[in-house]
């Protein structure tokens, strides 16, 4: 059961007939053209172009209004549901507490029931 099966001799690839075919035909450009020997000074590099400015951010009333609305609205759903986990935590841990207690009173004085 754990022993690797091997396959039989006949379908078992050869290193003449592998699997994978090598790559044939396959030219590297050379990295750099350094060491190469070139009668023609290579051309300076472009300038770079001037950024393209940005329109400033233009606040209307409505759109601040909107924008207040919605920060207060996530704050008070994100504070919502940490104070609910937070609630949560520790309904738990008194309940487990109280477990705690009860399982040690019932353990210590087995004779008083």
């Amino acid at each position: 059961m754990f022993t690797p099966k091997i396959p039989p001799p006949d379908t078992a690839p050869t290193p003449a007939t592998s699997l994978v075919q090598p790559l044939t035909g396959i030219t590297h450009t050379p990295a750099c053209t350094c060491h190469q020997s070139s009668s023609v000074a290579p051309a300076p590099a472009p300038a770079p172009a001037a950024p393209v400015s940005r329109p400033a951010v233009h606040l209307t009333p409505g759109s601040l209004l909107v924008a207040a609305a919605g920060g207060t609205a996530m704050v008070l759903i994100i504070g919502t549901v940490l104070v609910s986990m937070l609630l949560a935590t520790a309904i738990t841990a008194a309940s487990v507490a109280i477990c705690a207690v009860v399982l040690r009173s019932l353990l210590n004085r087995p004779n008083n029931r």
